[in-house]
C-alpha cells in the first residue's frame, strides 16, 4: 500500500543505503520526491567512481534535474539517511530544493555543524526521521571495517 509519509520515503532512502553497504560504499542513500513520486534514487559511489563528489545527494540531484528537465527543485524533497555535508548542502542551495529530510546527524561533517545559512532561504529541514535505522547501518559499516 502506498504511504506518502516521511517514514515511507526514508525507508526508500534506506534501501539505497543498503545498496551502498553491499557495494562496500559508505552506506548513505538518497531519494528525491516531487508530487508524491520518487524521481531520483542514489547511494554513495565515491569508491566505484573514484570521485570524492559522488555522494548520494549529488547523484540524486543530477538524476532529478535530468528527470524534470530543469536545474531547480523547489517543489521537491530530498530524503537522505545521513545529514548532508557542506558540499551537498551547497548543491542543495543551488537547486533551491524545497525541503530536506534526513535521518542521522553527522557529528563530524554535517552542514549544521558549520552553518545552517548555507541552504536556500526557503528550504525547510526535518531531521531525525528513522534515526535509529539510519545510524545503525552507518555503525555496522564502520564496525565491519574496523574488524579487518
Amino acid at each position: 500500500m502506498f504511504d506518502n509519509t516521511d517514514e515511507y520515503y526514508m525507508r526508500e532512502a534506506l534501501k539505497e543505503a543498503k545498496k551502498g553497504f553491499d557495494a562496500d560504499e559508505i552506506p548513505v542513500g538518497a531519494i528525491i520526491v516531487c508530487n508524491d513520486t520518487i524521481i531520483a534514487r542514489a547511494y554513495n559511489n565515491t569508491e566505484k567512481l573514484k570521485d570524492v563528489t559522488a555522494h548520494a545527494e549529488m547523484l540524486a540531484f543530477t538524476s532529478a534535474t535530468s528527470t524534470i528537465g530543469g536545474k531547480y527543485l523547489q517543489n521537491c524533497t530530498l530524503y537522505v539517511t545521513l545529514e548532508p555535508c557542506i558540499m551537498c548542502a551547497g548543491a542543495a542551495a543551488w537547486t533551491q530544493i524545497g525541503r530536506i529530510v534526513y535521518g542521522a546527524s553527522d557529528q563530524k561533517k554535517g552542514f549544521s555543524k558549520i552553518s545552517t545559512n548555507i541552504l536556500h532561504p526557503k528550504t525547510k529541514v526535518t531531521k531525525g526521521i528513522l534515526v535509529d535505522e539510519c545510524e545503525t547501518i552507518i555503525k555496522q559499516f564502520f564496525n565491519q571495517k574496523r574488524k579487518y
